[in-house]
């Protein structure tokens, strides 16, 4: 079976998806008999390039590692904008890949609702469609017989979605609990070796773990964002970013977390999600775990959730949670799971 992706947006994750294309896209074909065309490339600064025929993925990767405009792609047609790319051309997957706006969801939400509308299945690591109109989405791929799949927008790479749905299918969740943010989770893992926090932030940011302005990731907007997802994904919720008690790790100093330590406690940033009697109750907060818990010792910037069933108990994935490689190949995953439903009808 052939895809033709149509990608909107070349930035860290658009690229790291071409590179992981480069490296896998000949031994997937091989494996999973799936060929896979990017025909369309889209990019608010970078242009926009078009070939019915499939792009030459190593001159779009050169082109996008040193900045330069795809207007020097030969062999293509030029200055198509985003819906016209996902409109007018062959593609009939669009992987939506821009910037992530948690208040509005646009450009992207724009974006997932043409596809979808015009019978093109949707992957996306971009939390803002998703955290804000997920159950929107999800009925409007169903009226038109096409996916919408977000693997990305939880865990990166990292199979957290895919897991609860297929590995415990069977089970029944009753509660999540992570450690959903990368950034807030190293600059807690700085302040434990000694870092004050206005340090800890200078090295996320330094190290490329935290934007110049930190506040989407030390408040808990992003934190939050993926709790909406997980509620509203796996525990059939409809709830919105209102709906969660939100507090950030922007109060805590050095002294609390060595307090902590010196109790067998160690502070996280949390996200967590319970079903009682058909409601959801979702949370993001600092919160002081026994060294026992899994969750306490997740260092660094990895990221880790714990899903509490009712067969198994608790069941713990922990894995990276960003990084443009490990994004880029949570689309591949995800149109491999597309493929599998789509072959078995």
């Amino acid at each position: 079976m052939k895809y033709n992706l149509a990608i909107i947006g070349l930035g860290n994750v658009g690229t790291g998806l071409i590179e992981v294309l480069i490296q896998k896209k000949e031994s997937i074909k091989t494996s999973h008999y799936i060929d896979i065309e990017v025909v369309a490339v889209c990019d608010k600064i970078r242009g926009s390039i078009y070939n019915a025929d499939g792009l030459d993925l190593n001159l779009i990767a050169e082109l996008a590692n040193s900045k330069r405009s795809l207007d020097e792609y030969p062999d293509a047609q030029h200055g198509m904008d985003s819906i016209q790319s996902i409109t007018d051309t062959n593609a009939n997957v669009v992987i939506e890949l821009t910037i992530t706006n948690l208040k509005t969801a646009e450009p992207a939400i724009t974006h997932v609702r043409t596809a979808l509308s015009h019978g093109k299945h949707v992957i996306t690591s971009n939390k803002g469609p998703s955290s804000l109109y997920h159950n929107e989405l999800r009925k409007l791929a169903h009226d038109n017989h096409v996916q919408y799949r977000i693997e990305g927008t939880v865990m990166s790479g990292t199979p957290v979605l895919r897991t609860a749905q297929y590995g415990l299918a069977g089970c029944t969740i009753h509660k999540i609990r992570g450690i959903l943010n990368g950034t807030s989770n190293y600059i807690l893992t700085k302040m434990e070796k000694g870092a004050e926090y206005d340090a800890a932030i200078k090295d996320a940011i330094r190290h490329g773990y935290a934007e110049a302005d930190p506040s989407g990731d030390v408040e808990g907007w992003d934190a939050l964002a993926k709790v909406v997802i997980l509620s509203n994904v796996l525990l059939d919720g409809n709830i919105s970013n209102a709906d969660v008690r939100k507090e950030g790790i922007t109060e805590l100093k050095h002294t609390d977390i060595k307090h902590a330590l010196s109790e067998g406690y160690r502070w996280k940033l949390i996200g967590e999600i319970e079903k009682r009697d058909g409601q959801i109750i979702a949370s993001v907060s600092p919160q002081k775990l026994p060294l026992s818990d899994p969750l306490a010792n997740v260092m660094g910037s990895t990221n880790a959730i714990t899903f509490e069933t009712d067969i198994l108990g608790p069941v713990t994935i922990i894995g990276a949670g960003a990084g443009r490689i490990e994004t880029g190949y949570s689309i591949i995953s995800d149109l491999l799971t597309l493929h599998q439903i789509q072959t078995s009808r």
